[in-house]
């Protein structure tokens, strides 16, 4: 971990304090894994990283205050989602490729993040704006991308001029985010990864482009 970090009577942590903030967060991180949100307490993430409660509150006002951390450093790593699209064209077998692309990813972070992704879910749907905002940071990065696809699509005459590139994106966006979040119960439709990933890409192509994909 670099850069200057505080603890939170806003004094600067050494690099042995960083480290302890550190593991408070990985064991936080573990655990949410594991256990409910609402029942991860102080004393138990101080034990699983062998110190103490007073420990953690020199770094972290709460639990909560630990888990938005963690979300934050997500979030920032969700941004770089918008790499799967930057430059990408959508015409042609290179458009199908994109869109496989963009699932695989998608999906990938989503379950490589998914204990902290419920909890910023669970925060956003109870009105809280700070993991409103933090959702919303990650899904503009593709959403944005999307709409740019779609509204250059439109400017060389391949996507009609009716469509709505903010309502398109938007659209795909949340659906990619509802099917990512569902990952696991897919399985008790019967449904295998393998199978969901193209289909979903499918999907993702004929919305942005309105065409069945070349492949």
């Amino acid at each position: 971990m670099t850069g200057q970090v505080r603890t939170v009577d806003g004094r600067v942590a050494g690099r042995r304090g960083q480290a302890t903030r550190q593991k408070l967060l990985d064991c936080l991180s573990e655990m949410l894994s594991s256990s409910p949100y609402r029942d991860v307490k102080v004393i138990d993430v101080a034990r699983k990283a062998g110190t103490s409660p007073a420990t953690f509150y020199q770094y972290f006002p709460d639990v909560e205050g630990a888990v938005l951390e963690i979300a934050e450093q997500m979030a920032t790593e969700g941004g770089q989602l918008t790499e799967l699209l930057a430059g990408r064209s959508w015409v042609g077998k290179a458009g199908w490729q994109t869109a496989q692309e963009l699932v695989d990813g998608f999906l990938d972070f989503w379950r490589r993040n998914d204990a902290i992704l419920r909890v910023v879910d669970l925060g956003a749907a109870e009105g809280d704006k700070r993991f409103y905002k933090l959702r919303m940071k990650i899904l503009n990065s593709v959403n944005n991308s999307l709409a740019d696809a779609v509204t250059e699509l439109q400017s060389k005459g391949k996507v009609d001029k009716d469509v709505n590139p903010a309502a398109v994106a938007g659209s795909i966006v949340a659906m990619l985010a509802a099917v990512a979040s569902h990952q696991k119960g897919f399985q008790t439709w019967g449904v295998k990864q393998a199978e969901l990933k193209p289909n979903l890409a499918l999907l993702v192509h004929l919305g942005v482009t309105g065409k069945k994909p070349t492949k």
